[in-house]
């Protein structure tokens, strides 16, 4: 999603990518990477086929080959390891809404992007572990990370383009996107992921027009 769904023509500057690393950063050591990254996989290995509050963290340590001491170093508990685990469905969200600007047209497609649906069939794919993340309405560990990232996104684009209110309009696309993405997610709005994608789509278009130039 983007500013110039507000109808402005001209093809907008590249916006700042919210999720580009930090010059400054101290880079993570590699082993601290691994070790993170194998406990990720076990828990998601571990909820494959049970839901997260049936998961101890015992059994993660356990597939990971690493110890208990290892895992309280990083992570202050499942939780914490869980919504890390998860930071890939966040950004495989922002990314779909953006997908299309990858195309030469200034302006976004009337139709989804190809890449909405196939998230959408990705998460649901993974719902039960998501639910215990992210909560009917939008709320919950995983719900909060969704809508920063995906506000700071729609937020940095329009303000690139001088397009009016990005703080408002960027908290509206934040919010709508993961309320309805959450309730779907617990089934409280029924459509497969490729219907979702297509009521999204429009709604998303409308929040970004619904605030123009005076």
């Amino acid at each position: 999603m983007s500013p110039q769904a507000t109808g402005q023509q001209a093809p907008a500057p590249q916006a700042p990518d919210p999720q580009t690393p930090d010059p400054q950063a101290r880079p993570q050591d590699p082993r601290t990477a691994r070790t993170k990254a194998r406990l990720r996989e076990s828990l998601l290995a571990e909820c494959a086929g049970r839901p997260l509050a049936e998961v101890s963290v015992s059994a993660v340590v356990r597939r990971a080959g690493v110890g208990r001491a290892t895992f309280y170093l990083h992570y202050e508990d499942l939780t914490a390891l869980a919504v890390d685990a998860c930071a890939d469905v966040v950004h495989a969200a922002v990314d779909a809404l953006h997908a299309w600007q990858t195309g030469p047209s200034p302006l976004p497609p009337v139709r989804p992007p190809a890449a909405l649906a196939q998230f959408l069939t990705g998460a649901a794919e993974r719902a039960p572990l998501y639910r215990t993340l992210l909560f009917p309405g939008g709320g919950g560990p995983l719900g909060d990370r969704l809508h920063q990232e995906l506000r700071a996104r729609a937020r940095a684009e329009r303000a690139a383009v001088g397009a009016p209110a990005p703080e408002l309009v960027a908290s509206a696309v934040a919010a709508a996107f993961t309320g309805v993405l959450a309730d779907w997610l617990h089934g409280e709005v029924p459509a497969d992921p490729a219907a979702l994608a297509d009521h999204l789509w429009p709604l998303l278009l409308a929040l970004h027009r619904a605030v123009g130039p005076r």
